[in-house]
Order: structure tokens, then C-alpha cells, then sequence
């Protein structure tokens, strides 16, 4: 339901419960077996639509996006590796990491030495399962342990993969909250991953529930929400929806929020977009640790969003990198290692750069010449009580010395060195004075 009044500095929220609630979500999505394609994906979907009112979208395998093909769908009920005694010793009813992801349906004898060349395990690491795939190359395989596949002792066994590989669909969901303006923040989350925690089911249940806050608020900005495989889907959204794509004003990929590690900022293609400047401001004021990386083709989807035919203002925000971390695509990143507290505090951090972005406005001062008297405005008299009232008045005074049309209040906070959240408090104040008048155009 929409709440006209509330907003970003309204609303009242117990983020640690949110925490909890983010939590509770990624442990009903565990179980599930995704891929890019397939029921899985739409039970993801299901799921997250139980939070957020997505609507769930097919495109048909065989379309083309620009030099990609939406593939053909695949579906997967069993598999296993039995012994010479019919014992299952490699079970995907146990982990759905062990069979290779898109694997072709099989089902016969091999030799030891052919079930080899289908093994994937990890030595350096030999008591986990790694994540592996084969999307776009048909191929069977299974993922073990390091000491799984050094105890295989029989000379030949019996391979299953009882899976489908057929046309069908990619599924993907979409969400979509009308802001005062048709410009749009875009905040986008991979879903083809397996049981996989932090990557990313993090990520799908910090945007689910951001969207489900955002849905009640009155906001300047609209927002778009997408839940999309990865790679294929945001090229495959993009082909689509080439026509809209110019009121996107910046987007965040959400990945990885669930660990403890510290943040690391990815700057979008352009570099110093508002988006890139917002997150950064956030983050140098956040008193946490954090890393900024400049932009590289390489990644998640901002690199598809960054393409040179879009360059759009798309970074991606996540905790510790992918890769960088032993659990990484593997059987370890788990329900252990993702944590509530962690998934508030990344939740907290992308609710105060929307926060920047909703309040990142152009301001004329009514009074330019000279300092206006803020005393008989009981502007003084309203910091008297603030713990930080000497901070407060030195904001004010930023303000009004650079509310000329030409900065808006982001620029403001950086040339001060003074918090977005304290500026913007201030500015109200000074409005509530007739001191400033907003600009309805941004454009500086």
C-alpha cells in the first residue's frame, strides 16, 4: 500500500530484524537447484514474489539478443554416480553442487578412467564441493570433494543424470515503483545460482525486501528491480528494452552482501556519475571499512550495462569481491557463512545512498548577499540542544554560500567534508526559513 507522507527520513524500520527477515528468505531459496533457465528459477521467483509483487517474464530459447541466442531450457530431477554395489556415492539428492550445472541427460556404465574426464573437485581445498557449469557447451560432469574423488577405488561405474535440455524459457522478474520523475535507479540481482549464499542469494533477498521498503514510500525517483540470470539475462533485457534504457540516472548490481568482509565499491563505466559519487560518500562516512575499484569488463552484469552501446551509470556494491574469498563457489558458502547482522548493515548502506539520491537537489539561496542572520530566524536557537551544533552551523553556512543554482547538495557535503545526512537536515531547516527555494531543474 502507498503511503504518500512516508519517506526516507520518515519511516521507522528495525533493520535488525529486517536482518533476520533477509535471512529466513535466503534459507528457504537454499535448497533449491538453479541455473539460468528452468523450474528452479521460477520457484525462486514464486518464492520471491511471496515479498515483493514481481512480475515474472519468459522469453522464448531461440531469441535472439544482439549476438547471443536465449538457450534452451534445462530442468534436472536426479542424478548420482553409483558404485559396483549400487551404493550412491556421488548424490544430488545431498548437495545439488554435485552435478555439473546444465549437464545433458546420461545414463550408462564408465570406466574409472572416463569418469575422470567428468570430475571436477578441488585439491586445494579437499573437503569442499565447487560449483561448476556448462552452459553454452553440452556436457555431463559432477562436482565432488577432493577426498570424495581420492576414494574412488572401482574400476567402473554407473553414471545418471536424469535432466532435460529442451526449448523453452528464460525467467526473469521485474519490478517497477513510480517515483515524482520517470528517471530511474536500476538495482539488479543475478538468480541462476545454485545453493550458493552469499553468491548470490544475498543478493536476491536484500533486493527483494529493499523493494518491498521502497513500495511504500513517496519517492522522486522511480525504480526498476530486476531478478535476472546472469549475463544472458541482463543482455537479453537489454535487447528488449532498449527504449527505456536512457531514463536510467544510475543502478547498483547487488552481490555478495551477506559476509562479513568490507564493502567494495566497483565504479561504474563512467566513473564520477552521481551513483559512483553517492556510494562513495556513503562509504567514506560510514566508519566501516571499505575498498573502491575502478571500473573493468569483468565481473558481474554491470559489465553488460557499462557496454559502450548503453554506458550506463551502473556500479556494483558488494561486501568482500567475488573470488576473493576460500568460500567462494563452493559447497562452504553456506547458511554459516552468510549472517544477519551482516545483511542489516548492507542493507543500512543501500538505504542511505538511495537516501543521497532521493535528496540530492539543487537549492537557490534567497539571501545571497552577504550572510543572512540566522539568530533571529531561531536557526541558532534550534542547534542549541544538538550535540554536534557547531558542525550543524558550519553546514548551514556551506550551504548558503553554495545554494547558487550551480551545486547541488552532494557536492556540498564533499567540498564541506561534512556528512550528505547532516547537510540535507540543514537545508530543510533553511527552507523551513525561506532562506532557500528548490530548483526544479537539476541540470548544473
Amino acid at each position: 500500500m502507498k503511503l504518500p507522507s512516508a519517506t526516507l527520513d520518515t519511516i521507522e524500520m528495525d533493520i535488525d530484524q529486517l536482518g533476520i527477515k533477509m535471512y529466513d528468505l535466503i534459507a528457504e531459496l537454499y535448497p533449491i537447484c538453479r541455473s539460468i533457465t528452468g523450474n528452479g528459477v521460477r520457484s525462486t521467483l514464486d518464492i520471491i514474489k511471496k515479498i515483493t509483487p514481481i512480475e515474472i517474464n519468459q522469453v522464448p530459447s531461440g531469441t535472439q539478443v544482439f549476438d547471443w541466442t536465449v538457450p534452451k531450457e534445462w530442468n534436472i530431477k536426479d542424478a548420482c554416480v553409483k558404485d559396483r554395489d549400487g551404493h550412491r556415492i556421488i548424490d544430488f539428492q545431498q548437495h545439488n553442487l554435485h552435478v555439473l550445472n546444465y549437464s545433458v541427460p546420461v545414463h550408462k556404465k564408465v570406466s574409472r578412467a572416463e569418469l575422470e574426464e567428468h570430475l571436477y573437485s578441488l585439491p586445494a581445498q579437499p573437503d569442499l564441493i565447487p560449483y561448476r557449469t556448462s552452459y553454452y557447451s553440452e556436457n555431463w560432469g559432477f562436482c565432488l570433494s577432493e577426498k570424495q574423488r581420492q576414494a574412488l577405488c572401482d574400476d567402473d561405474y554407473e553414471v545418471c543424470i536424469d535432466s532435460t535440455l529442451q526449448d523453452g524459457n528464460l525467467t526473469y522478474g521485474e519490478y517497477y515503483i513510480k517515483g515524482e520523475t520517470d528517471d530511474e535507479i536500476l538495482l539488479t540481482c543475478h538468480i541462476c545460482h545454485p545453493s550458493l549464499c552469499n553468491d548470490n542469494l544475498s543478493g536476491i533477498s536484500l533486493v527483494a525486501h529493499l523493494a518491498r521498503i521502497l513500495s511504500t514510500l513517496s519517492l522522486r525517483y522511480s525504480y526498476r528491480f530486476l531478478f535476472i540470470p546472469g549475463t544472458i539475462g541482463s543482455i537479453t533485457w537489454l535487447a528488449l528494452h532498449q527504449d527505456i534504457t536512457q531514463k536510467i540516472k544510475g543502478g547498483l548490481v547487488v552481490a555478495g552482501v551477506g559476509d562479513s568482509g568490507p564493502f567494495t565499491y566497483k565504479k561504474s563505466r563512467i566513473g564520477d556519475a552521481e551513483i559512483d559519487k553517492s556510494v562513495i560518500h556513503v562509504l567514506q562516512h560510514s566508519g566501516k571499512g571499505y575498498a573502491l575499484r575502478e571500473f573493468s569488463p569483468y565481473g558481474y552484469d554491470e559489465r553488460q550495462f557499462c557496454s559502450p552501446g548503453f554506458n550506463l551509470p551502473v556500479g556494483s556494491l558488494t561486501r568482500t569481491p567475488y573470488g576473493e574469498y576460500p568460500e567462494y563457489h563452493t559447497s562452504a558458502d553456506n547458511l554459516d557463512f552468510v549472517t544477519a547482522g551482516s545483511l542489516s548493515e548492507s542493507l543500512s548502506i543501500y538505504l542511505e545512498v538511495i537516501h543521497v539520491l532521493e535528496n540530492n537537489l539543487v537549492y537557490l539561496n534567497q539571501n545571497p548577499k552577504c550572510e543572512p542572520q540566522l539568530g533571529k530566524r531561531g536557526l541558532y536557537s534550534a542547534l542549541g540542544g544538538e550535540t554536534n551544533a557547531k558542525e550543524r552551523q558550519l553546514a548551514m553556512l556551506w550551504v548558503l554560500n553554495l545554494s547558487d543554482g550551480r551545486h547541488d547538495l552532494l557536492e556540498i557535503a564533499e567540498k564541506s567534508k561534512i556528512r550528505f545526512q547532516t547537510i540535507n537536515q540543514v537545508t530543510r531547516q533553511l527552507e523551513n526559513a525561506h532562506l532557500l527555494v528548490r530548483l526544479p531543474d537539476r541540470s548544473i
